[in-house]
């Protein structure tokens, strides 16, 4: 990335307050901390740090930044960029960046899903192009920016992913990114505190699409009730998939304890998919993969390859196996989508008592208690063994099974984490298989680690 001094004035109608204008920058900082010789230092603000504090920091390294500050006097004489809100001048300079490149690029939301969908639909992509993508969970207005500062010369598209948690978040990054695919997972109550309503989630995300014209594509899930709605709008070719409804549908579905297989027609050929990764979930996760492979002509074949060898992110559906305990460490993060897709991967487990560790879903608003509850309600219809609950909001996810005919004595409520430990030192066994799961500020990942020691010992 080589961008001057002039096209960064340009894109974000900034003025030199300092140093000089013909110099450039080769990359973009948001953190003094990690920023390189080279790079432009962006002083972002939040609700508890304001990066104006580090501009001199970042100059110590860096070779040149941003301020909202008109009268800002530098210690030394590198250049100092004056700009009205360093947030939308990083996103201007970005969208200027991406627009150097006349490549597909590939947007993927929906309320739950969207990692694991990104990361498989990179996979097939790459048996046939040079694909940048997301790392991790770059999916906000910070990371989607610094995602497509990656971009270089060699790269042959783009998969992006797009999460929000209220009306006009996808719009800022849609316009950022500029994308002509648009990959839709599903429709759940993810983020429902904001938006009040399954309609709001899909109008929401739909700002990905509201200038989707020809020539661009929208691939959806045609099993979901609430996505279908979106086919209405003219224009954008739609290329649907499902198990129940869609162009490209899965059949003869097997699930096993840690994988699936099925089979999918593509123009007439009977191909069979196998994924090392277990749960129904997973398979519409493949499936827009396999929509997106047939859209850019990846083989068949490599197509079946590269789903064959797809591993999950961290903490998503991983599979531990430590001295005969199984582990499943679902930890990122949580809604009530996932956490039964979960509890349908815990169900397919014989022989092993199946305990599932479960806590706070957030951002749920007024349909908090009745999430947690038909949770519950899955727990007891899946047939769980075990069930221990962390967290406030959880303790209706206890309440939930019980009232649905789970046994009290196998439920248990513990406030945090370290009960949740307490409780599981008590009660394991050596062959007991734990789905560990919950929202992101919950940190289940300490019981998932508390495990792991322990059986090591």
């Amino acid at each position: 990335m080589i961008l001057s001094l002039k096209e960064i004035i340009d894109a974000t109608g900034g003025k030199l307050l300092s140093g000089g204008i013909n110099s450039t920058i080769s990359g973009i900082s948001t953190d003094s901390r990690t920023i390189k010789e080279g790079e432009l230092f962006i002083p972002l603000k939040g609700e508890n740090f304001d990066g104006e504090m580090f501009i001199e920091d970042a100059l110590k390294i860096g070779s040149a930044s941003l301020t909202e500050t008109i009268n800002y006097v530098s210690n030394n004489n590198k250049p100092i960029i004056f700009v009205d809100n360093t947030k939308e001048a990083f996103h201007k300079i970005a969208k200027y960046y991406r627009e150097k490149f006349q490549i597909p690029f590939i947007a993927v939301t929906g309320s739950s899903g969207k990692t694991t969908t990104k990361d498989m639909i990179y996979d097939v992509l790459s048996m046939k192009y040079n694909v940048l993508k997301t790392k991790g969970n770059f999916n906000n207005e910070i990371g989607l920016p610094l995602t497509i500062f990656r971009l270089n010369k060699d790269h042959d598209m783009a998969v992006v992913e797009m999460g929000m948690s209220g009306f006009g978040e996808i719009r800022r990054l849609k316009n950022i990114a500029e994308p002509n695919i648009a990959v839709y997972t599903n429709i759940g109550v993810a983020h429902i505190e904001k938006l009040g309503s399954r309609e709001n989630i899909l109008k929401a995300k739909s700002e990905l699409v509201e200038d989707f014209k020809e020539g661009y594509t929208v691939i959806l899930n045609a099993d979901d009730d609430m996505l279908a709605k979106l086919t209405e709008k003219k224009g954008p070719q739609y290329i649907t998939y499902g198990i129940d409804n869609g162009d490209v549908k899965a059949f003869d579905i097997v699930l096993k304890e840690e994988s699936v297989k099925y089979k999918v027609i593509i123009d007439g050929y009977t191909m069979d998919i196998e994924l090392n990764v277990p749960g129904k979930h997973n398979v519409y996760n493949s499936l827009a993969a396999i929509c997106i492979g047939i859209k850019f002509g990846v083989n068949k074949e490599d197509m079946r390859k590269a789903l064959a060898n797809f591993q999950p992110s961290a903490m998503r559906l991983n599979i531990i196996d430590v001295s005969g305990l199984k582990i499943i460490n679902d930890a990122y993060n949580a809604n009530p989508a996932s956490m039964k897709a979960a509890l349908s991967v815990l169900k397919g487990y014989k022989d092993r008592r199946k305990i599932a560790v479960l806590g706070n879903m957030l951002e749920l608003g007024d349909y908090s208690d009745l999430a947690h509850e038909e949770v519950g309600k899955h727990v007891k219809d899946e047939d769980i063994d075990v069930l221990i609950t962390v967290g406030d909001f959880a303790s209706k996810i206890a309440e939930g099974a019980i009232k649905n005919g789970m046994d009290a004595k196998n439920v248990m409520m513990c406030k945090n984490n370290v009960e949740a430990i307490e409780l599981i030192k008590e009660i394991k066994n050596d062959n007991d298989v734990f789905l560990i799961k919950g929202s992101r500020g919950m940190k289940m990942e300490e019981i998932v680690k508390f495990l792991q020691e322990s059986a090591n010992k």
